[in-house]
């Protein structure tokens, strides 16, 4: 595919969910009303997220693996001149795998709900705002500009706001005014060092100034913007101690946004740790890498314990929850390969982002069927009767979820954890190697807890104590097999295959650590 084609089709994927979501507020014409307008316009979701994922598709089959360090896709125009802004987009083989899980999940989300409408206000507002999330979470991973990525970072805030706001659980309004504020407030400060890079560094370009690689950067002011700009993106990460928005919003949020809020908008902060702060400030980087280690192997010990506590019995432990906790530790591991500064440890942060996207999604979408079956999703009264027994095959589904989340080799979770501890073991020139070994002990002593609280939940909530007065419930359905098929395949294929993806993304890394020369 030629170079304005994959432009064309780039442009395509940020753009067509934003007129989608225009035309979603229309009257549908009347003979695409189907048997209601709720069910048109739900259908219409499905149509547009299906077009954005196959032109996903069409963008990596265009793409060039073989030089997946190179920028494709590049379109370079002038927005805003008096500004220093530009409409610049383009990918490489960090940004192409997450663009294409996005646009996959968007895709399933939408399926999900066309077959199982989420209870709130009308189906209208549901869809034009799960298009506008859409839109902002693929530009974040699209675009290359520090200004851009900024107002792609906030595109995501609103809608997402507003999907657990109206759509969620209980304790909804306090959740989604959490998640705002916290976010909110962590962008605020991450705009500042934005800023600040751009007006000293002479540009608001990321490949330029990856290519400068600080050097039109003193030391003080790499120090300041890289402080501001990780404490906004360690929000959304989301880091510990600056977590603490996470469980609520998982708890209290639809199915949907649940999903899209773990398998994607978390990845939108580790991206930017990758993608913005090792190459445009290296030595900011090498001086705060020690301090996001010890943040990221506490995360993993803290959400280990959290979960742990969550899972035993008595606790009346919220399933939604426990996977939202365990979410802290699963990406303290990618903030401890990012720490790194080697590619061994960066590739593996990339490779457990996907798969954490692909594992967690899976995770959701089956509490999800879970309450919409039992009306709960207590673990105390979920293990009141034997998963396996009463569904199977969503016993195991859900069995299959918990054993590839902790780990399992042959799965897409064991290599992200695995390299990013590899990383630890010799990390770059110039950090304490006792420091990160001591890191690595901690990391790998919480994949054992990680095990055993999702052991537990499997034993629990699949093998527990089965009565017989505790009538069968609706096995997979044909929608949710249609929906949750291509997270299994990928996560076996990941495990099985990972040369496929850290083939795309081990010459981009080592591009940008560096310099992006």
């Amino acid at each position: 595919m030629n170079d304005t084609a994959m432009q064309l089709v780039l442009a395509a994927i940020v753009v067509v969910p934003l007129l989608g979501s225009v035309a979603a507020l229309l009257p549908a014409p009347p003979g695409l009303r189907g048997k209601s307008p709720e069910q048109a316009v739900l259908r219409h979701g499905v149509t547009v997220t299906g077009v954005v994922f196959v032109l996903s598709l069409v963008l990596a089959a265009g793409f060039d693996h073989d030089h997946p360090a190179t920028v494709q896709a590049d379109t370079d125009i002038s927005w805003i001149p008096a500004l220093g802004i530009r409409l610049h987009l383009g990918i490489d083989g960090v940004s192409l795998p997450l663009l294409v899980l996005t646009a996959l999940l968007t895709f399933l989300c939408a399926i999900y709900s066309y077959f199982n409408k989420p209870e709130g206000p009308s189906a209208t507002a549901f869809v034009a705002l799960l298009l506008v999330l859409e839109s902002g979470m693929l530009a974040t991973f699209a675009v290359l500009n520090l200004l851009l990525f900024f107002l792609a970072f906030e595109m995501v805030l609103i809608p997402m706001y507003f999907l657990i706001a109206r759509w969620g659980g209980q304790q909804r309004t306090k959740a989604a005014w959490k998640f705002i504020l916290y976010t909110l407030l962590g962008s605020v400060i991450m705009l500042l060092g934005f800023l600040l890079i751009g007006i000293k560094g002479g540009t608001f370009d990321m490949v330029a100034l990856a290519t400068d690689n600080g050097s039109n950067l003193s030391r003080s002011v790499q120090l300041i913007a890289v402080l501001a700009i990780g404490l906004g993106l360690a929000v959304k990460t989301p880091m510990w101690p600056l977590h603490s928005w996470l469980p609520d919003a998982h708890t209290a949020a639809p199915t949907v946004g649940s999903v899209l809020l773990a398998g994607v908008l978390l990845k939108m902060g580790t991206y930017g740790f990758v993608r913005l702060v090792l190459p445009v400030a290296p030595d900011a980087a090498h001086t705060y890498a020690p301090y996001l280690a010890a943040f990221g192997v506490v995360g993993i010990i803290y959400g280990s314990l959290a979960c742990l506590a969550l899972a035993r019995t008595g606790a009346k432990g919220d399933l939604k929850r426990l996977i939202a906790y365990s979410s802290v530790g699963h990406m303290g591991f990618v903030l401890l390969g990012i720490a790194t500064l080697t590619p061994t440890g960066l590739n593996g942060a990339l490779f457990a982002n996907i798969a954490h996207g692909l594992i967690t999604g899976l995770l959701f979408f089956l509490v999800g069927a879970l309450k919409d079956r039992t009306g709960t999703t207590d673990l105390d009264q979920l293990a009141r009767g034997a998963l396996y027994g009463k569904a199977p095959r969503l016993g195991g589904l859900l069995a299959f979820g918990a054993v590839a989340s902790l780990g399992l080799p042959g799965l897409a979770g064991f290599w992200g954890e695995m390299l990013a501890m590899f990383g630890a073991f010799d990390p770059a020139d110039g950090l304490s190697r006792p420091a990160f070994l001591a890191f690595m002990a901690v990391a790998g002593f919480g994949t054992l807890l990680t095990a055993a609280y999702l052991l537990v939940v499997v034993r629990r909530v699949c093998m527990g104590p089965h009565s017989g007065e505790v009538p069968k419930l609706p096995d997979v359905r044909g929608y949710e097999f249609a929906a949750w098929t291509p997270l299994v395949v990928l996560t076996v294929l990941g495990g099985l295959w990972p040369a496929a993806l850290i083939g795309l993304t081990d010459p981009a890394v080592q591009k940008l650590l560096a310099g992006g020369r």
